[in-house]
C-alpha cells in the first residue's frame, strides 16, 4: 500500500506538471482542464484553490451515488493536482515567458508523453480515480445509461463547449479559443488510451512488481 500510495502521487505530480506543459504549447489541453480554464477565465481566483472547489463538487455526486470508485488517490489528485499545476506553470512562463512556435511543438510533444507517464503510474497503483473520471463511470455502471466510452465522449465534449462558453464570458477572445481546446485536445482524445496502455505495460506496472518483489524478499 506503502508504494502505491507513493506511485499515486508521482503520478499525480507528474500529471500535474504535464498540464502546465500544455499550457506553455498552448495548443489545447485535455477536455476537463478545457473546463477548468474556462471557469477559472470566469472566477478570479488561483487555478489551484478553484480546483480543489470543482473537484470537491464532483467528489460530493460520487459519494452521494456510488463511493466505490473513490480512494486515496482521489484525494491526493483533488488536493495536489491543481497547485502544482499553477506553480509548475508560473515557474515554466517565468523561465520561457513567449516560447517560439518549434518550442510550443516540443511542449506538446512533452506535454502528451509526460500526462501519459504520469496516467499509468496513477492508474497502476489502483487507489481510486479522479472525481472526473468517476462520474462517467457511475453513469455507465450504477445509472447504466450506455457503455463507458460513449458516456465519456459526451462528458468530454460537454467540458470542451462549457469550458469554451465560460472562457467567452470571462473576456477571453474567440480567436484564444485554441489555446484550451484545440489540436491537443484532439490529441489526447485519441492517442491518450494507447499511450498509457504502452507506459503501463513496460514502465508502470514493472516499478511496481519490483517493488513488490523486493519488499517481498
Amino acid at each position: 500500500m506503502k508504494k502505491r500510495i507513493i506511485m499515486s502521487i508521482m503520478g499525480v505530480m507528474i500529471g500535474a506538471v504535464s498540464v502546465a506543459v500544455f499550457k506553455m504549447a498552448a495548443f489545447g489541453v485535455d477536455p476537463f482542464q478545457s473546463f477548468m480554464s474556462g471557469i477559472s477565465k470566469l472566477i478570479p481566483i488561483s487555478f489551484g484553490t478553484l480546483y480543489v472547489i470543482v473537484n470537491a463538487v464532483l467528489l460530493t455526486f460520487s459519494l452521494i451515488f456510488d463511493r466505490h470508485y473513490i480512494g486515496i488517490a482521489t484525494f491526493i489528485n483533488l488536493f495536489l493536482l491543481g497547485y502544482v499545476t499553477e506553480y509548475s506553470y508560473k515557474l515554466l512562463r517565468w523561465m520561457i515567458p513567449e516560447p517560439s512556435m518549434p518550442l510550443r511543438v516540443v511542449f506538446l510533444i512533452a506535454g502528451i508523453v509526460i500526462i501519459c507517464i504520469g496516467s499509468s503510474l496513477y492508474i497502476t497503483a489502483d487507489l481510486g480515480v479522479s472525481t472526473y473520471d468517476a462520474v462517467a463511470l457511475i453513469m455507465a455502471s450504477k445509472w447504466k445509461i450506455g457503455k463507458f466510452k460513449f458516456i465519456r465522449i459526451c462528458t468530454d465534449v460537454c467540458c470542451v463547449v462549457l469550458g469554451s462558453v465560460m472562457f467567452i464570458a470571462g473576456g477571453g477572445k474567440l480567436s484564444e479559443i485554441p489555446t484550451i481546446a484545440g489540436i491537443g485536445t484532439i490529441i489526447t482524445a485519441f492517442f491518450m488510451g494507447p499511450l498509457i496502455e504502452f507506459f503501463s505495460e513496460h514502465f508502470a506496472r514493472k516499478l511496481l512488481n519490483d517493488k513488490e518483489e523486493k519488499s517481498s524478499t
